[in-house]
């Protein structure tokens, strides 16, 4: 089993505090929903776990199996097993999503290692080969409902906010990472696509893998049943707790929350 530890975090853009303390176990096996309202710091600290270079960690660890991951720039925490799904993927014109898909499969694999390290002249030798990529492609796109037309478009380049979303249950299907966070991977999107991605993420949700899955809303959690539900406000997890946390907020709102914060009586 592994697992992801986050321990008294703060992180900080500029002279401005975003993260402010913030202490989270996630295990592999497990599904931990995040909610919060606009601005309280949660897709900051998807950011911050995955390595982005835009925040500065001033005090805290991250720990993945027991080692910290301060050190790793962000590829080497996707090969250390970290995903991250953007709110808002990034298009990428004139790059394949096989293309994309096969240097990113390669990258985290180990396939070009040997070519970083000069053992190979020919650069792209090193990918993983193309008749063994396509054979696992092809069948991740067949197992996830993904048209096989998706893998000739260029990435995220003309795609809906469903087909995005789609795009990255594929993304983290061929990577298989240790943990998966997904950044309000519900936002936008309709009934059908909000179905679409929450059917991959149960597919996925094996005992070997565990994920943080941060949102607003409640009606994902309708698809994808979490083990835990923590609230984050104001820069920290200022309560956790079972589904019944959600149903919580769908029915009292954030303001409670606010409310409680300022008279200092959010229980744990």
């Amino acid at each position: 089993m592994s697992v992801l530890e986050i321990r008294n975090l703060h992180a900080t853009v500029g002279d401005t505090e975003i993260l402010k303390g913030v202490d989270l176990t996630l295990r592999s096996g497990e599904i931990h929903a995040m909610m919060g309202p606009n601005g309280s710091g949660k897709s900051t600290l998807s950011y911050v776990i995955a390595g982005h270079p835009h925040y500065t960690i001033t005090e805290g660890d991250i720990l993945l199996d027991g080692e910290s991951i301060l050190d790793m720039q962000a590829d080497e925490r996707a090969r250390a097993g970290i995903f991250l799904a953007f709110q808002y993927p990034v298009a990428v014109p004139g790059v394949s999503v096989a293309n994309f898909l096969r240097t990113a499969v390669s990258n985290v694999r180990g396939y070009t290692e040997a070519e970083k390290k000069g053992d190979s002249g020919v650069i792209g030798s090193n990918l993983m080969p193309m008749r063994e990529f396509r054979r696992e492609l092809t069948a991740k796109m067949t197992e996830f409902n993904v048209d096989s037309s998706f893998a000739r478009r260029y990435l995220n380049d003309g795609f809906s906010g469903g087909e995005k979303k789609r795009t990255e249950v594929l993304q983290m299907a061929m990577l298989q990472p240790k943990f998966a966070i997904l950044d309000e991977s519900d936002s936008g999107l309709d009934i059908d696509a909000l179905q679409v991605v929450s059917d991959g993420i149960n597919k996925l949700a094996t005992e070997n893998r565990g994920f943080l899955l941060i949102t607003h809303y409640q009606r994902i959690l309708n698809y994808v049943k979490p083990d835990f539900v923590s609230i984050f406000f104001n820069g920290r997890i200022v309560k956790t707790g079972g589904p019944e946390v959600a149903q919580m907020l769908e029915e009292r709102g954030y303001k409670w929350v606010e409310e409680e914060l300022v008279g200092g009586m959010v229980p744990a």
